[in-house]
């Protein structure tokens, strides 16, 4: 079975993920903790887009859990095509403040998994046609930030990181791209302890409307959706580290 593969699928963006790639045809594989979900939601796709779905409980905190997902798939003669490496999550707090254990969970699933699985998996995408690469990196990549000081650490990494893979994958055939999206109507603000924050307040985008941009740019090393969050990455280019750091953390105190 050909399929594109979806970590953090139960909701937010990874669900809308699915939703759009069923849309266009493609065949799933929907990876989460939450297994009941990801049945449910498949159960929809097979019914209203006949279409093959496979769903795997999977929880990237844990150690060896990227190397289980990948044997899972295996035993499902899983042919993959695409990969959407989603899961992630943040937490709001000083460094010093928040559960030591609650970060190192965070680089784990943010960086550490989706290393382990981009590199499990890449031989897989090179034998394939018109393969892609989706990491969900954020414009919290483009400066560091106070209160969040691990998450912004970590999607640095993952912009990064995508942006390297984009230039050595292309000749291979392989579309790789970094999704930087801003603050967005999902479930990561109350999972992050940010729904009270001025950057919840002064509006969100839609997953619909996160994931529309993503697909359509997924041959762009960097897709930033948005007119206001794509102002934001270039205002703070241009502006001294010093400032762009303090304004984040003002936006997320």
């Amino acid at each position: 079975m050909k399929a594109v593969l979806i970590t953090g699928a139960s909701a937010g963006i990874g669900e809308e993920f699915a939703r759009q790639l069923a849309t266009q045809g493609h065949n799933l594989v929907l990876a989460a903790r939450r297994l009941d979900r990801l049945e449910t939601l498949a159960s929809e796709l097979r019914q209203r887009h006949n279409l093959e779905v496979v769903c795997i409980a999977s929880d990237l905190a844990l150690a060896g859990a990227s190397g289980k997902l990948v044997a899972d798939m295996a035993t499902h003669n899983v042919e993959l095509t695409g990969l959407i490496n989603n899961a992630g999550f943040g937490d709001r707090g000083d460094f010093s403040d928040l559960p030591l254990q609650r970060q190192l969970d965070m680089i784990q699933v943010n960086v550490t998994a989706l290393v382990d699985l981009t590199w499990q998996l890449v031989p897989q995408l090179k034998a394939a046609s018109d393969a892609f690469l989706i990491n969900v990196a954020s414009t919290a990549a483009f400066q560091a930030g106070p209160n969040m000081s691990i998450y912004y650490a970590s999607k640095a990494f993952v912009l990064s990181f995508s942006e390297g893979l984009h230039e050595e994958l292309k000749k291979e055939g392989v579309a790789v791209s970094a999704l930087c999206p801003g603050a967005t109507a999902s479930e990561f603000a109350q999972e992050a302890n940010m729904t009270n924050t001025l950057l919840f307040k002064a509006g969100t985008m839609t997953t619909e409307a996160v994931v529309s941009k993503a697909l359509a740019g997924r041959h762009r090393a960097i897709v930033i959706p948005g007119l206001k969050n794509l102002l934001m990455v270039w205002l703070g280019k241009l502006s001294p580290r010093m400032i762009t750091r303090r304004l984040a953390g003002l936006l997320q105190a």
